[in-house]
């Protein structure tokens, strides 16, 4: 599928796990219904992203007894006919990442946060074959390391996705230039998802989910409100750029 429609769903997170789930839900369907064939959810999309609530809220993907986010995405790709990144059409799961690179920062005066107080880095590139072609994976701050995004180039991507949630110093400051850095650089497509802007938690989004070309052009992006961003694919570009 050399030509193909993408759906970034910008979604709002609350505390509430058995709201947020189907509430993904709602939006993979209206985007796949709109004629999405690929469909992209934000970082930590069930649950609010703070270190209390990261092992709370956290899921066994291979447990036996259904785990709630992983059971819809199985379910809502064959039926609505789409790629959830990274839930195949016929509803198996094709990939897992693990965040390569986790973000810990302390800005005096702006903002602590340290990832490593709770999750483990992963040790491995992901790149999948799927019915829109060839995904590299990554999570938000993988974003910044370009050899991350060559080998993937190097692997034959297509497209490299990067659900994210920057927040409002660093999305301000690098959000859209290293989604367009990392394609140009490889002349790719990059698509990011992020959740939508809550200013009642602690840790505040930036929000822009967006779709940049193979020459680092933006195709389609949004504000920080909940929205989801349509917009084609077409990779005939990739050849062309290059």
């Amino acid at each position: 599928m050399s030509k193909f429609n993408i759906a970034l769903c910008q979604l709002s997170i609350t505390s509430d796990k058995e709201r947020n789930i189907p509430h993904a839900r709602e939006a993979i369907e209206h985007a796949a219904q709109n004629g999405s064939k690929l469909v992209v959810l934000p970082e930590i999309w069930n649950c609010p992203y703070s270190d209390e609530s990261l092992s709370k809220y956290a899921e066994e993907i291979e447990s036996e007894d259904g785990p709630p986010s992983f059971s819809m995405l199985s379910e809502v790709a064959p039926a609505q006919g789409c790629v959830c990144c990274v839930f195949g059409m016929d509803g198996k799961l094709k990939a897992k990442h693990r965040k390569l690179h986790l973000f810990d920062v302390d800005i005096p005066g702006d903002i602590t946060f340290k990832e490593s107080d709770t999750l483990t880095a992963g040790d491995e590139a992901t790149i999948v074959d799927t019915d829109v072609g060839r995904i590299g994976i990554g999570i938000c701050h993988n974003i910044r390391f370009p050899e991350l995004a060559m080998l993937y180039a190097a692997r034959g991507a297509h497209l490299l996705c990067y659900p994210g949630a920057f927040n409002m110093s660093t999305g301000q400051l690098l959000w859209e230039l290293m989604q367009r850095a990392r394609a140009v650089d490889n002349q790719l497509f990059v698509a990011t998802c992020s959740p939508a802007r809550d200013t009642n938690v602690s840790y505040i989004t930036w929000g822009h989910s967006t779709l940049v070309g193979p020459f680092g052009e933006i195709i389609a992006s949004t504000g920080h409100e909940e929205a989801t961003v349509f917009a084609e694919i077409d990779y005939s570009l990739i050849q062309f750029r290059r």
